[in-house]
Parts: structure tokens; sequence; C-alpha cells
């Protein structure tokens, strides 16, 4: 007996086995200071909560339309109009399981054997492996740092081949936080119309976004790339949401269509309780999503000054997203030495990314995600999606650290 081909070609999630790792420490009684995890440490606001204990009370706990509660697919189609100017009817919007499931089900519906998916990299990890669940193969376009991590047109012309059907854009971006302006957006949605190459615009971290930058969604900038670009949005991360599974994506009629019926036959329908609640997040005020906002450019402007200052670490500052991308090239190929006084005993050699993070989570116990889990190695991704106290900490630590290298 033997597995699929395609369960062989699946990579574990490094996010999620460092997270688990890291609680594994913990439940030990190891003191650890976590910077892996993607999710916001503010509690759902209470007036999601109560939604929720209403759709319990009222009984709203059976099955529903495979593809989302009309409800929510009208508010959807509203917060589109009003936040993004784009114009869906619900029959255009599908509710799934997490922004994820969203991004699956699209990727299965588009891509087959034999196609091609362009990403650029850093890139969230997930992107690769359900690319390669569809039968399709990922293309890695490297980005630079100097561009912010971010695609050009140029680039991405230069990726295209015979077999190219789709591009996955993310903005803001994860792991880096980069943040597309409209011109840029507008420069790749005309590579997109002329060669007729599908976008998955992936927005999840939408309204999480600093120093007066601006969202675009590519589907608002005409109805051409429109007609090709699926947008991929949720809960999750906006309204500290993660565990709900909620997730959202507006595209064609024949793409959502497509999409519906992939997911009446794996998943049916998302938690009834769960998609109320969303409801009530999309539809209410978002003073409870500012205030967090507010809160994570706090984090970020002091993490980022205080990496900066650490010897052998540079970083730029995100525009959006509670993520950090710090360059750690500077120690790659250098040792630990736990005891400068040592000097006849060198320690471990420090190869790549991913050995800094074992060194920085045994030596430092400070849980970080290795660049090469996005793509990019010789990088790190911290999350700030955490106290002020543990990035303190946590900083402090990293800062010990990096003077032993």
């Amino acid at each position: 007996m033997s597995l699929s081909k395609r369960a062989t070609l699946i990579s574990p999630s490094a996010t999620l086995a460092i997270t688990a790792k890291a609680k594994a420490m913990k439940a030990e009684g190891i003191d650890v200071i976590g910077f892996a995890a993607g999710e916001p440490d503010f509690d759902t606001p209470e007036h999601i909560k109560e939604e929720a204990k209403r759709a319990m009370d009222e009984g709203f706990t059976k099955y529903t339309p495979a593809s989302g509660i009309p409800q929510l697919k009208e508010a959807i189609c509203k917060k589109f109009k009003e936040d993004n100017g784009l114009d869906y009817q619900p029959s255009q919007i599908i509710v799934s399981c997490g922004a994820k499931h969203s991004l699956y089900n699209a990727i299965q519906v588009i891509c087959e054997e034999g196609d091609e998916a362009i990403l650029p990299s850093p890139y969230w990890v997930s992107y690769p492996e359900q690319v390669k669940l569809s039968g399709a193969s990922p293309v890695i376009v490297e980005t630079e740092e100097e561009n912010g991590f971010k695609l050009t047109a140029e680039l991405f012309s230069k990726s295209i081949t015979r077999r190219t059907k789709l591009l996955i854009l993310n903005s803001p971006g994860n792991p880096t936080g980069a943040v597309y302006s409209r011109e840029e957006l507008e420069a790749i949605a005309r590579v997109a119309v002329e060669k007729k190459i599908y976008v998955i615009s992936d927005e999840i971290y939408e309204k999480i976004i600093y120093d007066g930058a601006k969202h675009f969604s590519i589907a608002s900038l005409n109805p051409e790339i429109k007609e090709l670009t699926i947008v991929v949005n949720g809960v999750s991360k906006s309204y500290s949401m993660t565990g709900w599974r909620i997730g959202y994506a507006a595209a064609p009629h024949d793409i959502i269509e497509a999409m519906s019926r992939l997911q009446s036959h794996s998943t049916s329908n998302p938690d009834s309780i769960a998609q109320r609640a969303a409801l009530r997040a999309i539809s209410a005020g978002q003073e409870a999503v500012k205030e967090m906002v507010t809160e994570f450019k706090k984090r970020r402007d002091y993490m980022v000054e205080r990496l900066n200052s650490i010897k052998g670490l540079s970083c730029l500052k995100p525009q959006g997203a509670f993520y950090v991308f710090p360059n750690v090239s500077a120690v790659l190929g250098k040792s630990f030495n736990a005891c400068k006084a040592a000097l006849l005993h060198r320690g471990p050699r420090i190869s790549d990314s991913s050995s800094l993070t074992e060194l920085l989570l045994t030596e430092a116990k400070v849980a970080v995600i290795p660049g090469s889990a996005f793509g990019r190695d010789g990088y790190l991704r911290l999350s700030y999606a955490t106290s002020m106290d543990n990035i303190i900490k946590g900083l402090e630590s990293i800062e010990k650290l990096m003077n032993k290298i």
C-alpha cells in the first residue's frame, strides 16, 4: 500500500510546526517568547461573541447553504462596494472555512496538470503547497528587498510562459508587510490582461495598515482585470477571529459556481454560528479594528527600531499586516559561542535561517519562523501580534544571542 502522489508532494507547515514546538516547551515549564504565530493576541470583540451566543440561543445550529448564508453574502457585497469600490452580486460570493479554504478552492478550480502559477517570493507558506495539490507547478519569482519585496510588472512579464495560468498576489503581504500602490497594481494588471492570466488577490490583512498607506484591490482598477481576479478575504485577522474559520471570495460567476460545487462535496457549509458572528463583524462599527491597528503600530515601531539596533540584523519597516522580516544574512556562515572565553571551542555554525531559528529557540527561548519557509533564506519572520512586554523581553534575548555570534 502507498499514499497518493499528491499527498507525498505536500510539505508540512513550518509556521505551525514551530508554533507547536514552542507550545510544547511552554507545557514543560520552559519560558518561551513566541514571535511565530500569525494571529492577533486580542480577544474577539464582545459584540461579535454576543451575536454567536444569540445564534445558538435561536437554534441557528443547522446546515446552511453550502456556499454561505444569503445575509452574509449581502453584507460582503456591501463591504466590497464601500471599502473597495467593487460591485458584486451575492451569486458572485462564496463563504468558506477560512481564507485558506477560499484560496484552496480557487486554485483547485483554476489550475490543473501542466499549468504554472507565479508566486512572488517571499510568499505565504501555503501558496506553493496548494498549487502543487492542483497538479500545477509553482514558479517562484524572487523580489528585491530594495523594492520593498514587491513584484514589478517587468518581473511578472519575464516570468510568464505559455503554461502560465495564475498569479497569486498578497497585499498587505505575509511575511513582509509589503503594500502595493495603485500604480504598481495598474502595471501588473496591464500584463495580466494582455496575457489573460488569472490573479488571486489575497487581501486578508486589508484593514491592518499603517502610516497613511492605502489598500487597493487590483480587481477595482478596471472591468478587464476584475474579470480575471478572484478576491480573497476573511474575518480572521481584522477582527481577531482566527479560530472562527470564516473566509470569503468574490469572482466572476463561473468561478464562484465551480468553487461552490467543489465546496459542496468537500466541507459543505462553513460553521453556521461563525457565519452569524462574521455577519456582525462586517456589518457593525469598526472601532475595535482601529484600536487594534493603533496598538499594532506601536509594537511595529518599537520592534523595527530595536531590531535595527542589534548587531547582524537589518529590518525594513512594513506598511501592513503584523510581521517584520529582518535580514540576517550578515550572520550566516558564522559560529555561535555560548561562552566567549572559550576561544578554542567553536560553537555550532549558522548555515542558514533554519539553523538560526533553531538556535534562537533552544538558546534564547524565542520562537521565530525562518525565511526559508517563505522562499527566502537569509531572513526571519517575527510576528508582533503579542504583548509589548513579550516583545521587549524577546528582543533582549535575541540581542544577547546575536552578541555571541
